[in-house]
Formats: C-alpha cells, structure tokens, sequence
C-alpha cells in the first residue's frame, strides 16, 4: 500500500469522484416514490416503471464488471472525465424526457456513469491512501455507497412534492459540474495506461447471465415462480459458467476471480453480496409498504429511512477507524449483531409497525449495515498484493450492485405478487408481501453473521500460525 502522506490535492481527487458516485448512487432510488406518478405521466404499466431502478442498477453492474480493465488501460483523469459527461447528458435527457422510453435510456447512460465512478473512487482508496487511513477512508467512500441509496427516497419525496420528479435531475446538475471542475483539475494524469486488450467474449456472457438472471425475478410479480422461472435461473448459471470459464481464455481476464481461491475472500464476498441485497431492497420497499400499508404520504414514506441513514453515514468512518485500530472483527461481528437484531425486529414486530417504529428498526439495521459494509472490502484488500486492488475493487462493487439489482426487483417482485394477485384490501396484500420480504432480509443478515463469525475465526487462526 502506498506510504505516502495525504496531500490536499489527493484529498481533491478523491472528492471529485467521491460526489460523482454519490449523485450517480442516489439517482439509483430517488424515483422509487414517485413510481405510481410516473406511471400515470407516460401510462405504462407499475410493474413497468421498477425498471427505472432495476434497469439501472443492472446497467452499473455491467459497467463495473470492466473496470478493471478500464483502470489498467485508461488514466484515472480520462476515465472520470467520460463518467461525469455521461452523466451529466443522461441526467438532461431524464429532466426532459419526453416518454418512457427516452427517460429509461437517459437512466441507462447515468448508470454507465455510476458503474465507471464508485470502482474508480475504490481503486483511488487502495492504491493512494496510506495502510494506517485505509479504514477510515474506505469508510469515508462505503458511506458514499450505503447513505447515498437510502438517501435517494428521501430526496425524491421531498423534491417531487415541493417542485416535480424533473427536478430531481436538475438538482443534481450543479453537483457533476463541480465534480468534473475537481477531477480535471486534480486527479493525476498518469496511472492506468497499459496496453492490455479486453475480454469482449466474457462481458456478454456475464452481461446476458446477469440481465437473465434479473428478468427471471422480475417476473415473479405478474405470474408468480412458474416453470419459465426455473428455466430462465437454469440459463442464467449456465452462462454465468460459461462466463467464468471464458474469462479465463482469453488474452486477458475481465475480472481476475483467482481472488476467491482466498477463503477469507470468499467468505467476504457472500457478507457483501448479503449485505448490499438487504439494503437496498428493503430500503426500495420500505417506502412503498409505508404508503400501502401505513397510509403514509410519499414524504413521509422517503424521511421514515432518514434517520438510519444519517446515523449510519456517521457510523462508517467511525467503523473504518476502529478497524484501523483494534481489527476487521469487532465492527465486522458487532455490525453484523445489530443488522441481525434490525431485520428480526422487522419480521418479529411487523404487526406493531408505525412509521416512527420503522425509523427506529431501520436505525438499527443501518448501524448493523454500515459497520459492516466497508469493512468488509477493505479486510478483502488487504488480503491481495497491491496490483490485485483494481480486481477486488472492480469484483466486489460488481458484486454489490448486481446483489443491489436482484434485491430490488425479488423483493418487489414478491410484494408484487401479493398485491397483484393477493386477497383483500391493498394494505392488507401489501402486508403479506412485506411479510415476506421481512423473512428474506432476516434470513439473509443470519447469513452475514454466520459467514462472518467463520471468516474472523479462520482469520484469527490463520494469524496465530503466522505468529508460531
């Protein structure tokens, strides 16, 4: 890792890319409340307008996945410089589009953004912040990627209701203008530019498994899981194996999964994948059963999130910090308690839920959340030499928007299938599909504490025969 001192210039660099990411992982969920308007405005279809968060959180998944090519090759000056104008014409072309159809493609090319910023902010982290700041300042660009998606539905409350739903993109205009004036001022002009060629093979196939993956559970909303379901998960491992086994023919590797043959990795990888599914499909979710369910307006349904994010922003560099201090495990097996003890207090607590209670359990699950989540990248770095951090970088956010995108649409899609096709008043559907997302998330933050208290027990044996 590199020794350097941290520089002002340095701190500028990162800040250009850090608000890049921000605004870019934001606009992932701030539509989320104004779908039901959305679908009157171009009169198309609810189910259709998920597409909007989904399509775009698929479309970063894809981008991220050749970031590492795209960080060997390109100077780090270049690659912010594309991002940011790609951002800058999808977000003008969301504020006037005129359909659906030019609204989602304008959502897609802000997604190419994003998908190229947050691995590019990462690899800034890992391979210019010295070994004795990488928690802290991996937790200062984790709070980016966790505040900025629960932020989103807060923002798009506020905004839609006080101006309109194109408001929220021009709103964020003056923000990529600023973070375009830093990074080209900035970011140095040399890293990155080696003359290696790109696996195209491998990224369709990942791009077909991850696009077959996604569209599978998104039909779980209309006709429930049917043979069809079946068929289309059977196709999407398929070619995710066809993906993993190209990946390693060609003259180069999209993304060098080799980092996995680490058990301490593997482990991480599920923690995250885990983690990143639980927060941003209950954070899309929550706002809809609040309306539903709890008759809540659309402000009030965004600002039910906002506390537990505001608390766990704080919390990340705290968490960062501390590791750098005392270890990865205590806020690892700490966080992982607390997210444990959020989602169960959800699914066991479901028939109390107000809209304070669900500020409170959502307070709880963040802290878990954030304590967690940058912690976990950050012990997966330091466990590669130093070139390997643009691969754990680029596979783990990989890793996080593509768990991000089939949180979305499984959990919506299951409440989905309740609402369409349940019995009773719509609150009292919504409630089951909520039930039943609230059993998942609780599942799934069991999954990160057993994960984790495995990997921190192998981790700590492991150190112990280093020591002897």
């Amino acid at each position: 890792m590199n020794e350097k001192k941290m520089q002002l210039s340095d701190y500028m660099a990162l800040l250009s890319v850090a608000l890049l990411t921000f605004i870019g992982i934001m606009a992932e969920t701030a539509l989320n409340v104004t779908f039901p308007e959305l679908a009157r405005v171009f009169k198309i279809a609810l189910d259709t307008t998920q597409w909007l968060t989904a399509g775009y959180l698929l479309m970063v998944t894809i981008m991220m996945g050749t970031t590492a090519y795209l960080l060997k090759r390109f100077s780090t000056k270049h690659l912010q410089l594309a991002a940011v104008v790609a951002f800058i014409i999808g977000d003008i072309g969301s504020a006037m589009a005129p359909s659906f159809t030019i609204l989602m493609l304008s959502r897609l090319l802000q997604a190419v953004a994003t998908g190229i910023a947050t691995p590019t902010l990462f690899h800034l982290v890992f391979t210019q912040v010295p070994r004795e700041k990488l928690g802290m300042m991996t937790g200062m660009a984790g709070m980016i990627i966790s505040f900025a998606p629960a932020l989103g539905p807060t923002y798009g409350g506020w905004v839609s209701t006080a101006m309109s739903w194109r408001a929220l993109f021009w709103l964020l205009l003056p923000i990529a203008a600023i973070s375009l004036l830093l990074g080209q001022h900035y970011i140095p002009a040399g890293a990155g530019t080696k003359q290696v060629s790109f696996n195209l093979p491998s990224f369709i196939a990942l791009a077909l498994a991850m696009f077959t993956w996604i569209y599978a559970f998104s039909l779980i909303g209309n006709v429930g899981i049917t043979p069809k379901f079946y068929l289309l998960m059977g196709l999407a491992l398929v070619l995710f194996g066809i993906f993993g086994w190209l990946n390693f023919r060609g003259a180069t590797t999209l993304m060098d999964l080799r980092i996995f043959k680490h058990y301490e990795i593997s482990l991480n990888g599920v923690t995250y994948f885990s983690l990143q599914f639980i927060n941003i499909g209950l954070s899309t979710v929550i706002p809809v059963y609040a309306q539903y369910t709890l008759h809540a307006s659309p402000l009030v349904a965004g600002l039910i999130l906002l506390p537990g994010t505001i608390l766990g922003a704080v919390m990340l560099p705290i968490s960062g910090a501390l590791a750098d201090r005392v270890g990865f495990a205590m806020p690892v097996l700490t966080g992982s308690c607390l997210l444990t003890l959020g989602t169960a207090s959800f699914l066991f607590f479901q028939a109390k839920l107000t809209p304070v209670w669900i500020a409170i359990f959502f307070i709880l699950l963040r802290a878990g959340f954030n304590m967690t989540f940058a912690n976990t990248i950050s012990n997966s770095s330091t466990k590669v030499p130093v070139q390997s951090a643009a691969d754990v970088s680029s596979i783990f956010n990989v890793l996080q928007q593509f768990a991000g995108a089939t949180g979305v649409v499984f959990l919506a899609s299951l409440m989905a299938q309740f609402e369409n096709h349940g019995t009773g008043s719509m609150a009292m559907r919504t409630y089951m599909g909520g039930h039943v997302d609230f059993v998942m998330g609780f599942i799934l933050a069991l999954v990160v504490l057993g994960a984790n208290l495995v990997n921190y027990h192998f981790q700590y044996h492991l150190g112990k025969k280093k020591e002897a």
